[in-house]
């Protein structure tokens, strides 16, 4: 579902929750070797839960099922007050 950007949150939850179990398991051996597996799941937990926060690409099927979301600032007019 991350791979074509279908429901993207609710796809990065579940890959966030699964890495963070896979690497909480993993660090609990006492094996070296799994520890580097353990690190290596909860990094791609920080992935995909920036993904949760960023949401899909352009070219997904959440933007074209609910359209693209932008993000638009107004332009804040300044004044300056000369005294």
């Amino acid at each position: 579902m991350l791979l074509v950007g279908f429901l993207t949150p609710v796809a990065g939850i579940a890959a966030t929750v699964g890495y963070v179990a896979v690497g909480a398991s993993l660090l609990q051996s006492l094996d070296p070797v799994k520890h580097n597996n353990a690190f290596t799941a909860l990094d791609l937990s920080f992935v995909s839960a920036a993904l949760v926060f960023l949401g899909p690409g352009a070219f997904s099927v959440d933007a074209r099922m609910f359209g693209r979301r932008e993000i638009v600032i107004p332009r804040a007019d300044v004044h300056l007050d000369d005294d």
